[in-house]
């Protein structure tokens, strides 16, 4: 079987998957990579340049899941 861009795509991604999935939120807090994928959270903005462009305020990961 050829070897797609969908494949790599799926090997890239799936690690991250498996984190959400068997680690939920807890998951988001304990990886950096997770938690720079957080854009909102709960109505609250916590990706800076999101924040920004929208001029809205924005809140930390940390500080908008442990609300």
């Amino acid at each position: 079987m050829p070897v797609t861009p969908s494949h790599a795509l799926n090997n890239a991604t799936l690690p991250f998957g498996l984190a959400l999935a068997g680690g939920g939120l807890k998951a988001v807090l304990a990886d950096a990579h997770l938690r720079n994928g957080l854009n909102v959270h709960k109505g609250k903005i916590t990706y800076q340049a999101v924040a920004d462009s929208l001029h809205l305020p924005y809140v930390s990961a940390e500080d908008a899941i442990a609300a």
